[in-house]
């Protein structure tokens, strides 16, 4: 769908869920909240402009590859997507700048994560939907350990994640990834950590300490201000959830009826 308010941008929606926004003239350009979330915690991994090696689990129209690319030129970057319509579709109606450092891959996310090396990448990027459910395959302790095994000893690991009331999945993902990783925070609207509403939560984690106060200042003096928990208030938030495994993951919740208001016909 075309952004009214910007002459060559784009909504791309899944399953009637907006699932990405590109302005394919501008990629530095992010519109949606969680996306800038995530571009934080990237801008704050190394220094501007120095390109890094770059994971992405679930694809989507490219928009962090986009923003990566512009914003670190030289970054080596993978993205997996499991849908190779959509990444078809992706190509020809919303095509990304040519890079020969950036590669596009059609797989399971898992299944290719356990394809690359040790030490492989600077940051890892899990976005992986099933329309607006995130799949069980990567909410596991087994599918962390992976991640953090093709990682660089100082790499990121950074997971968007949707919850909502009684925020279950995201209480037992904390709980999970801190049972890999040393350092973790985790940034949402306030609404959505107070468990009032539906949203987007941004977890990122380390094995090394976390830029938190940078973070949390880059969020709060956002358009859409977020807050940012960690340590003692992480381990409040997170409560009794307990560590997910491969034997009792399951795909999250779905948002609730018509949070995204009626699909589009496929005639408009």
């Amino acid at each position: 769908m075309p952004d009214h308010d910007r002459p060559n941008a784009y909504t791309l929606l899944v399953d009637g869920a907006p699932q990405s926004h590109v302005d394919l003239d501008d990629p530095t350009y992010l519109e949606f909240e969680y996306v800038r979330r995530i571009a934080t915690s990237l801008d704050l991994t190394a220094p501007p402009r120095m390109p890094l090696r770059v994971l992405h689990l679930g694809g989507g129209a490219l928009t962090i590859a986009r923003y990566v690319a512009a914003t670190r030129p030289g970054s080596r970057q993978r993205v997996v997507d499991a849908d190779a319509k959509l990444i078809d579709f992706v190509r020809e109606r919303l095509p990304w700048r040519p890079d020969p450092k950036l590669k596009v891959r059609i797989g399971d996310a898992r299944t290719e994560l356990r394809k690359a090396h040790d030490d492989e990448f600077d940051v890892v990027i899990v976005d992986v939907f099933a329309g607006a459910r995130t799949p069980a395959s990567v909410r596991s302790v087994e599918f962390v350990r992976e991640a953090a095994r093709v990682l660089h000893p100082d790499g990121r690991y950074l997971v968007n994640m949707t919850d909502g009331p009684p925020l279950e999945l995201a209480k037992a993902q904390v709980a999970t990834v801190a049972e890999v990783f040393a350092e973790v925070a985790l940034v949402a609207d306030g609404s959505v950590l107070r468990g009032r509403r539906f949203g987007n939560l941004v977890l990122t984690a380390a094995n090394t300490p976390l830029p938190t106060a940078d973070i949390a200042r880059r969020v709060a003096g956002d358009w859409f201000p977020g807050r940012l928990l960690t340590g003692d208030d992480l381990t409040r938030f997170k409560g009794g959830e307990t560590v997910v495994t491969d034997a009792d993951a399951t795909p999250s919740a779905p948002p609730p009826v018509g949070m995204f208001g009626p699909r589009p016909d496929p005639g408009d």
